[in-house]
């Protein structure tokens, strides 16, 4: 704790700070309060078990709600601004990294925090973590506004006719959006550190729920395309918003972040936590959102479109995975400090087979009927058969390999995965342009998930072991 002569001030318990003579007295009157026993593995495969079923419950939600909206926004916008839409989009996934890591960071220092009842020290992380984000994301966001003007737009995203002319505001709006959510998501990640994994999967359902009333109130408005654009990128803002406020109010009052808590030592420490997985989340958001602009330039925004309607349906797999494995991160942590190795290797084997599962079966029915799914679907001709199973390989690559990533993260060794992407990075690129030119769109997941296997799933089962002997030694 932190005195008023801002001195570092660190309280022991009461039996280490008594005398021996003390200590006997207390002994001889009374035992000591027994410490808790360490939760059982049982115990943490029934709280995951939970977490899954309120994932898959959540994802459902939010993967229906897209569902509805794809053939009205598709209507409405057009193929051209539908495919502008995407390409900004894939933009802000680019720029996810915007927060340098510090929500990550922040998540593995509190999963200790939470161990051990330190409420000091967890609320100096979630202020810090706050302040620290606020002061990158807010002069980005100014930025923005100010050299907006001065962005030639549609050439970044190849755009021509109406599609170029709103090109200018498409991209405000998308990514103002995006960065002023970035803090404002701060409190998933303290929820999860904390273990509240069902609540914050019920807001992020909300959240998506949202943006259904608000898209369609603006269309059956006949408000401008922008206006439908910007009601879908507002409803995270404001379910954000709101689940800050019940979490600092209600659930967690006591880690409420307060100017007066944010420390110097505390923001350092979160930025040097966060900076390999700075590195590691700048280079695969490139890697995985580099599509839509590779295809914009080499076969137009019509394609761009033909691909990122059904990407956006198999993205609902791949945020299933996420959601599904992410709790796996605080609760290795706890494991690794427990030195629970048996458990987390029986999990990690389980876990795969769960989340390749999770991807496999929704992905065998799209890859069959998609194309006549589409065709009932949707106003305009899209998707085939080819692409169709390449996205398929693609999260299923991922899937099955995303709870070794979550050993690794717990256990902060990062740098194996960052080799992995940085060696994948420039040969996707690569192969995506020329799988592009020589094979068309449907060429670009398969070459994906030929590099990934090469580079990234090495890297990843090399990091998962090293995890484990180094807490065995």
């Amino acid at each position: 704790m932190r005195t008023r002569h801002g001195r570092i001030q660190r309280y022991e318990p009461l039996h280490a700070a008594a005398s021996p003579r003390s200590r006997r007295a207390v002994q001889t009157m009374e035992p000591p309060a027994p410490v808790a026993p360490a939760p059982p593995a049982p115990s943490r495969g029934r709280r995951l078990l939970s977490w899954i079923a309120t994932a898959a419950l959540s994802r459902a939600v939010s993967a229906l709600v897209p569902l509805v909206l794809l053939p009205v926004t598709l209507s409405y916008l057009g193929t051209d601004l539908y495919g502008l839409w995407a390409a900004v989009l894939a933009v802000t996934g680019m720029v996810a990294f915007a927060d340098l890591g510090v929500g990550l960071g922040l998540m593995t220092r509190l999963a200790p925090c939470r161990v051990d009842g330190d409420s000091d020290t967890a609320r100096r992380y979630v202020s810090s973590a706050y302040a620290a984000v606020c002061g990158v994301v807010l002069p980005t966001c100014g930025l923005l506004w100010l050299v907006g003007g001065f962005v030639p737009w549609p050439l970044l995203f190849n755009a021509t006719g109406t599609a170029a002319r709103d090109a200018h505001l498409v991209a405000l709006v998308c990514l103002t959006a995006f960065l002023l959510n970035i803090p404002l998501s701060l409190v998933a990640r303290v929820q999860y550190a904390y273990q509240q994994v069902a609540a914050s999967n019920v807001w992020q359902a909300t959240s998506s729920a949202l943006s259904l009333p608000l898209a369609l109130g603006a269309v059956y408005a006949k408000l401008p395309p922008i206006a439908v654009i910007a009601s879908i990128a507002i409803a995270p803002l404001l379910v954000n918003i709101v689940n800050t406020v019940w979490t600092f109010g209600w659930r967690l009052p006591h880690l409420a972040p307060r100017l007066r808590f944010v420390d110097g030592r505390g923001v350092r420490e979160l930025f040097g936590l966060g900076g390999l997985f700075f590195l590691v989340t700048l280079i695969m958001v490139l890697a995985d959102n580099a599509d839509p602009l590779l295809i914009a330039h080499v076969l137009g925004l019509a394609s761009v479109t033909a691909y990122a309607v059904p990407a956006r349906l198999f993205n609902q797999l791949g945020a299933l995975v996420t959601l599904v494995n992410q709790p796996l991160w605080p609760l290795h942590g706890e494991a690794l400090a427990r030195g629970d190795l048996d458990w987390i290797r029986r999990t990690v084997r389980r876990m795969t087979i769960v989340s390749t599962l999770i991807a496999v079966l929704p992905s065998i029915f799209l890859v069959a009927y998609g194309e006549q799914f589409f065709a009932a679907w949707l106003p305009i001709s899209i998707g085939n058969r080819s692409l169709l199973l390449g996205l398929a390989c693609w999260w299923v690559v991922l899937a099955a390999i995303s709870p070794r990533f979550m050993v690794q993260n717990a256990a902060g060794i990062v740098r194996p995965q960052l080799w992995g992407y940085l060696l994948y990075l420039p040969l996707s690129i690569v192969g995506k342009l020329l799988g592009l030119h020589w094979w068309g769109v449907a060429a670009t997941p398969f070459v994906a998930v030929v590099i990934y296997t090469v580079t990234v799933v090495p890297a990843a089962l090399y990091g998962y072991r090293r995890a484990l002997r180094i807490r065995t030694t």
